[in-house]
């Protein structure tokens, strides 16, 4: 039956549609902890879809389903396209977002190792986290299981135990991507302006670029190989030691589009121009993409859908489902723009 059926729901209908007992089905409504999260979670959205009524004749309020959701840098267009999927998911479904800061005991460093960040957001009611590019510990990990706090990470720095839900793209083939480009427009140094060196998605970029170069038969040239931050002012200084060499690279494939506008910027100072002594490639393909100029040509990943795929397997790990992987990659595809070119006449630069 529907909440829209002319027939009264009783409690012993929601028992039922929830797989559980009446005398359960009356504890989560009547709010008794003795229940465990995934069984209340299954009662409460029975709840909702009946519209159930108790016998008083006054609709009872369900309890508004919370999560939480960090980020090491909310200032970024890549953490409010992410921010945008996930909202959006949670109106879907019901669901309210808490946004905020990865917390430190200082106020400067990464996550907290205690425990007490994930009892204090149990005890908020908060039935689930997600956490936006940041460095997990394993003690970390350990505390929101141990406090029944499902965790799902999207575009891990790092994995600290397999079992860690992940949601992130296809970083690999964007990078090959990329670099293919940039090889069939004729160029051959290429070089890699990445991000921090340990992130498992920019590990990710650096070998499908090392891939493309590879299978054309192109060396790679340890001194084309930079490691920033993902971050303009980390563009900004590996572009500039990059088109300072004696040898400088006629291409550059930049591991996030906030690095390749400091590659821009680099090349700029340098009485250089984009794409005609110059070709950068970006990855992400954010606002900064088009707002460029010349428009950047990136890598695309799906931001909002990944949001979107993070919220609900979220969901799907409160209500205590199985899922069919700890990790899930969605496509990137290359956006071409104006600041690509072919190699020009070397002579003539």
């Amino acid at each position: 039956m529907s909440a829209g059926s002319s027939k009264r729901a009783t409690l012993a209908m929601v028992a039922d549609a929830a797989g559980v007992s009446l005398p359960t089905a009356s504890k989560v409504l009547n709010g008794r902890g003795d229940v465990s999260d995934a069984t209340r979670a299954k009662v409460e959205e029975a709840l909702r879809q009946f519209g159930y009524v108790p016998q008083t004749g006054r609709r009872l309020p369900v309890p508004t389903r919370v999560v939480d959701l960090v980020f090491d840098d909310l200032r970024s267009p890549y953490a409010l396209e992410i921010l945008r999927g996930i909202t959006e998911a949670g109106a879907e479904t019901g669901v309210d977002v808490v946004v905020g800061r990865v917390p430190a005991p200082d106020g400067s460093g990464p996550l907290t190792p205690e425990d007490s960040w994930a009892q204090r957001l149990k005890s908020s009611g908060r039935e689930g986290l997600i956490v936006v590019t940041s460095v997990l510990s394993l003690a970390q990990v350990e505390g929101f299981a141990k406090a029944g706090l499902p965790l799902v990470v999207i575009d891990p720095l790092n994995m600290p135990r397999v079992e860690v839900t992940s949601v992130g793209a296809t970083n690999w083939s964007g990078g090959m991507a990329a670099a293919e480009h940039l090889l069939s427009l004729g160029h051959r140094r290429i070089a890699f302006a990445g991000g921090t060196q340990t992130a498992s998605c920019n590990q990710a970029r650096l070998h499908g670029y090392r891939a493309a170069l590879e299978s054309a038969g192109v060396g790679t040239d340890p001194d084309l190989v930079l490691h920033g931050d993902f971050q303009y002012d980390a563009g900004l200084e590996m572009g500039t030691r990059l088109l300072s060499l004696a040898e400088p690279p006629t291409a550059v494939f930049a591991a996030s589009d906030a690095t390749a506008l400091g590659v821009l910027e680099a090349a700029r100072r340098r009485g250089l121009r984009v794409p005609e002594d110059l070709s950068v490639v970006g990855f992400d393909d954010t606002v900064l993409a088009e707002l460029a100029t010349p428009g950047l040509t990136t890598v695309r990943q799906p931001l909002q859908d990944m949001g979107r795929v993070a919220l609900r397997t979220l969901l799907r790990l409160i209500a205590g489902e199985t899922l069919d992987s700890h990790h899930v990659e969605l496509a990137t595809n290359l956006v071409v723009r104006g600041s690509t070119a072919p190699l020009a006449d070397q002579g003539a630069r």
